[in-house]
């Protein structure tokens, strides 16, 4: 059991330093700092950054001879720095002592994963046969969003004398955590002040240069012999430089005698509500600070009570690797979240990759979110809704009509995707049109949506969600040009998921015409877009043609193009756009001899002088994304919408098809495509499940994660299991299930929040499904399976049998009751999914 909730690391390996720094991340959702030792420096093994949600700055840099500007997720002021050398009686003082000393003998760092702290032991021995033994215990508070605490004590063995100790803050930071970025601008932060405060504290404030975000920290160091530090420090006054303060003090140490150092750090932002100074409000709070046995415990309850609402079991390895991954995207995504106005930055607060943007990601977290902490959810749409009206502008200046949401987003919801990127196989700076990923608007809509539907929050929908739907409605319709060749409506000139393909191969022009996951994605926001619109009082209609100057006639022309939008095809399968069964093959297997991991398959052939636009080559899931979005027959209801039939067979060779061109660059493409293939291709599935649970703890991607983890892909893998495993869905006041499990994953237990019933418990075991609902005044909740309605009273579990895989869920080409976002649910009546028996007065604390 300790195991299941720990992740641990023997020894000290330079070479995976910063990855395990990066998977020992502790954050509480306000800000996160890198697991580095606390004695370690920047440097080609370590990197020891911190992050607050939402502060960015921007730079401009010189690239090819143009300026280029980047903003920024800000390497904070490192408030981590304490180091120790040994003073034995008599001698000369040792060496400075870090993991990368020659004189470590013992080293092991333990992520508690309930209680949210890191603990390292290490044992220095130097060559009298002195041994030093240092045990550090740390946490960033999930109680106190602004607090975090270390807390150090060295016990000596064969020896006597005293401990010489450093602690300070340390202002002099750069953000050069990723190699491809560090010739760029780095140096966000200035206006460094320090000062020692009556108490003892110490405190720095700075500023960020462009953003001119204030920035405060706030240290106070406790030491004391034989237990919690009580005493104050002893020894030389603090040190000041220009961007740093340090504070020194002597301890004495034998082996009757520990020695304890308590640090405790507070860290404000004037992004911060109701604080006035940051620098007021972090001395003031680690002043009031309770010391550290108090800190951890009060830490340890918070953690407590956030895994009660988000629990999800399931046994053995897999289990565990999900539960690391739970403990990442909490660590980003908090309770505390809900108050922020941040989005959903794509690689956590692990690291500076992506430069902490914020891009479609929130597609994969927020269906987790929204059946655990949907006010975390809502917070997350309401940094898109204040972004709304530069989203307007966007398109505006692109000539269009409505909201064109950036591919990139930060703290003014402007463009930052760049112009040009790196490949650092060819060392070329090279053209960047991701940006042309429009499809980002149709993942805002789809996540309005299902927040909506996980949570029935209707006054949402209708106001903030109502305006967001609609102006990415206007955009679609307005991209859309009539060919009448076809009969049918086209929208030219973006990019897909895929990304590789940027361009038709010899053409000038960028983007590629009729992305079929575009289409179909833009079909979906139009018809759910005019359905709200319908739905809308005539009160709220009236003020939102109005605020947003919308015409009458315009939901008319939605629903139209909505049934009309051109989705291509070749050989028998979906296009991924138009002209993509016209592209060249690639030599797969000859590539896979020459290069032996080709997920950046783009990289390569650049670097040869080619193009991946040559080719029917695929970074990631791009048409299959449809089938990761949309339940089976909802998929079938919008290709009906659109004119065509997608039946089994075709969605099968679909995937088939793509399976066989995809280098699967990105950690998200494992994961859409184990969500695919269980039920499609159910003993091909477990492979790229697997793949997607050890992406980042095994760094599949070569050096990625050391970055900054892939907090989509980690978010992705508990939804797969949530929803994946289960078929489930929320819509129409019900949920609606249609398991299909792996063998691997055959028994799971998650408790989920569904509208106002907290702690809904959804277990699987043996083809028998558990639903229990807490008691309580609400009404009951309707659950769908097989064809067949059950109502669970409060205070009541039933066991159901499930249907045969397959049954349930109809194929994509059936008929059937839910073939649109909205559906009806089926009558009851007989059918696979009866229940079995009924308890009163369940318990909900059974293990899996």
């Amino acid at each position: 059991m300790a195991r299941a909730w720990t992740w641990s690391y023997e020894g000290y390996d330079p070479q995976e330093e910063r990855l395990r720094e990066a998977l020992c991340t502790l954050g509480n959702g306000y800000f996160a700092t890198r697991g580095a030792a606390s004695e370690t420096a920047e440097g080609r093994s370590h990197y020891p950054g911190t992050y607050a949600a939402g502060c960015y700055n921007r730079l401009t840099s010189s690239v090819r001879g143009r300026r280029v500007e980047n903003e920024d997720l800000v390497n904070l002021p490192n408030w981590l720095p304490l180091r120790y050398r040994i003073h034995p009686a008599g001698t000369a003082p040792g060496p400075w002592l870090s993991p990368d000393h020659e004189h470590l003998v013992e080293h092991r760092r333990s992520l508690d994963l309930r209680g949210g702290t890191l603990t390292r032991r290490s044992v220095y021995e130097d060559g009298a046969g002195r041994r030093l033994h240092v045990e550090q215990c740390r946490l960033v508070h999930m109680g106190d969003p602004h607090l975090a605490a270390l807390h150090t004590v060295f016990r000596a063995e064969g020896w006597a004398g005293a401990i010489e100790v450093e602690a300070g803050i340390d202002g002099d930071v750069r953000n050069s955590g990723v190699a491809r970025y560090r010739d760029l601008s780095n140096r966000h932060l200035t206006g460094w002040v320090t000062s020692t405060e009556e108490d003892g504290a110490v405190s720095l404030r700075c500023r960020t240069v462009e953003s001119d975000i204030g920035i405060a920290l706030a240290a106070r160091t406790l030491a004391g012999c034989g237990g919690e530090g009580k005493g104050q420090q002893v020894g030389p006054s603090s040190r000041h430089t220009a961007k740093a303060v340090f504070q020194r003090l002597m301890l004495p140490l034998g082996p009757d005698c520990d020695a304890v150092v308590d640090k405790t750090v507070a860290l404000y932002t004037s992004r911060d509500r109701a604080i006035g100074s940051p620098l007021r409000a972090a001395v003031a709070e680690v002043r009031r600070a309770p010391g550290f046995s108090h800190l951890l415990s009060s830490h340890q309850r918070a953690w407590a009570d956030l895994w009660q609402q988000v629990r999800l079991e399931v046994p053995g390895e897999a289990g565990r690797i999900l539960r690391l991954h739970l403990f990442h995207v909490l660590q980003t995504l908090s309770p505390h979240t809900a108050g922020l106005d941040v989005g959903v930055p794509a690689r956590g607060l692990h690291g500076e990759a992506y430069r902490g943007h914020v891009f479609w990601d929130e597609l994969f977290v927020l269906p987790f979110l929204n059946l655990h902490l949907p006010e975390v959810s809502r917070g997350l749409l309401d940094y898109r809704h204040r972004r709304l009206a530069a989203a307007c502008r966007a398109a505006s200046e692109a000539g269009r009509a409505g909201a064109m949401y950036p591919w990139q987003s930060a703290d003014s919801g402007r463009e930052e995707t760049q112009e040009l990127h790196l490949n650092p196989r060819s060392g070329r700076w090279l053209p960047d049109r991701s940006r042309l990923q429009h499809h980002v608007g149709s993942a805002v809509a789809y996540n309005v949506w299902q927040y909506c539907q996980a949570t029935g929050d209707t006054e949402y929908l209708h106001s903030e969600g109502a305006e967001m739907l609609l102006q990415i409605a206007r955009f679609w319709a307005d991209s859309a040009e009539w060919d009448a060749s076809l009969a049918r409506y086209r929208i030219r000139g973006v990019v897909g998921p895929d990304e590789y393909h940027d361009a038709y191969p010899g053409t000038e022009a960028a983007g590629l015409d009729d992305n079929a996951y575009t289409n179909v994605t833009a079909a979906w926001v139009l018809s759910r877009s005019t359905e709200l619109y319908r739905a809308l009082s005539e009160t709220r209609r009236r003020q939102l043609l109005d605020r947003i100057r919308l015409d009458h006639d315009e939901p008319e022309r939605w629903e139209d193009i909505s049934h009309r939008l051109h989705v291509p095809y070749h050989r028998g399968v979906i296009s991924q756009f138009a002209g993509y069964g016209e592209l060249a093959e690639l030599d797969w297997e000859g590539y896979r001899k020459r290069y032996g991991d080709i997920r950046r398959l783009d990289r390569i052939l650049e670097a040869e002088g080619d193009t991946v636009n040559r080719y029917q080559a695929s970074k990631q899931a791009d048409v299959l994304m449809l089938g990761y979005l949309f339940s089976p027959e909802e998929l079938a209801g919008l290709f009906r919408q659109l004119g065509h039939v997608l039946d089994d067979d075709t969605w099968r060779a679909t995937v088939d098809y793509y399976l066989a061109r995809t280098s699967h660059g990105s950690t998200l493409s494992s994961l859409v495509h184990a969500w695919v293939l269980a039920r499609t291709r159910r003993e091909t599935a477990w492979k790229y499940c697997e793949e997607a649970l050890t992406g980042d703890v095994t760094d599949i991607q070569g050096g990625t994660t050391e970055e900054g983890i892939h907090l989509g892909a980690m978010a992705g893998t508990l939804d797969f299991v949530q929803r994946g495993m289960t078929g489930l869905e929320t819509r129409d006041d019900a949920l609606w299930l249609a398991p299909a499990t792996l063998p691997q994953l055959s028994k799971l237990g998650v408790r989920i929040r569904f509208r106002r019933h907290w702690d809904v418990d959804l277990r699987i075991r043996a083809q028998r499904l558990r639903i229990a609902v807490p008691d309580s005044p609400h009404p009951a909740v309707r659950v769908v399976l097989g064809g067949h309605t059950h109502v669970i009273t409060p205070g009541t579990a039933r066991w159901l049998d499930l249907p045969p895989v397959g049954h349930g869920a109809p194929p994509p080409g059936r008929e059937s009751p839910a073939s649109s976002a909205r559906g009806s649910p089926p009558s009851p009546g007989r059918g696979t999914g009866r229940g079995v028996e009924e308890e009163g007065g369940t318990s909900l604390t059974g293990g899996a």
